[in-house]
């Protein structure tokens, strides 16, 4: 396993300066790895090291090193499994996105266990690397773009990108019934007492849900929609169509007993990348199911 990992970047021209402890918030890390660079000179700046109130410039090339013991799972504890299934869509030296498919669970839920997509994409990554971190999850009917990292300095920063709302997810999903135009579903989501599986509009410790809808096409008793959620709660989608009167095609959970297969799609994911600032954001797309637009509604 490595036993650092170390990050070159150079300052754009244009760059304002300022401190580098300023900057190195501005690019996320938590206040722990601002630390650990501080006091082990593990951040130099043309490669000298230099204290955290001086200035940084346009121009300047920064080094930041990190190792294992800057975290509290440096390695995670994810068995290999075969990476025959693991389709890429996106790779950096950072990030790794993947097109999940549908039947397979995001993660095990237990020591041990395989046959997950991080099982698969360990595989993919080999004995060498560190990762995978996984960033986003998907339900295990649910196919398309899956974020991991690949090394765990960036675990931190992009979750502060998710939870900030930097990071876009645009889902593709069949509904049952005619709905058009756009709108917006706003219901607060919580638990369902009554079924520990499911979560309910207004259920137990609700929370604040927003998920943005188009209609795309149609066929006959089932809208294509694209979905934006801005808030990332469990079963959102699932459950705020299903309040509105048009679940999901094939949900088992929520819907009305389909025997076709959930038809809902992680088809975007537009992010920031790790150490940079600015509004700039890398759009990721992961091609739809081949059977995603065939099934017969008059069979469910």
């Amino acid at each position: 396993m490595p036993q650092s990992w170390s990050y070159t970047r150079v300052l754009p021209e244009n760059f304002t300066p300022r401190p580098l402890r300023q900057l190195l918030t501005d690019w996320l890390l938590p206040s722990h790895l601002v630390h650990d660079l501080r006091i082990n000179q593990r951040v130099l700046v043309n490669g000298d090291y230099r204290s955290m109130n001086e200035l940084v410039a346009g121009g300047d090339t920064l080094l930041l090193t990190f190792k294992p013991e800057d975290f509290k799972e440096p390695f995670p504890d994810v068995d290999p499994d075969s990476a025959a299934t693991v389709s890429v869509v996106y790779e950096t030296a950072d990030l790794l996105i993947v097109n999940k498919t549908r039947g397979s669970k995001t993660h095990p839920n237990q020591p041990g266990e395989r046959g997950t997509t991080l099982n698969h994409v360990a595989a993919y990554l080999g004995p060498n690397e560190p990762g995978p971190y996984i960033l986003s999850r998907l339900d295990q009917e649910t196919t398309g773009a899956l974020m991991m990292t690949k090394t765990p300095a960036v675990v931190p920063i992009m979750v502060r990108n998710i939870a900030e709302k930097r990071v876009q997810r645009t889902y593709l999903a069949w509904v049952h019934g005619n709905l058009s135009g756009t709108g917006t579903f706003t219901g607060s989501i919580g638990r369902d007492l009554a079924d520990k599986r499911k979560r309910q509009i207004d259920g137990d410790h609700a929370q604040p849900a927003v998920t943005h809808y188009t209609a795309v096409d149609h066929q006959p008793g089932a809208t294509l929609v694209r979905l934006w959620l801005e808030t990332g709660r469990t079963h959102q989608l699932r459950v705020h169509l299903a309040h509105s009167g048009h679940s999901l095609v094939g949900d088992p959970l929520y819907g009305p007993g389909d025997p076709c297969q959930l038809r809902l799609h992680c088809w975007q994911l537009a992010f920031p990348q790790p150490f940079t600032l600015g509004d700039k954001r890398t759009t990721v797309t992961a091609p739809i199911p081949s059977d995603f637009n065939h099934f017969h509604m008059d069979q469910a």
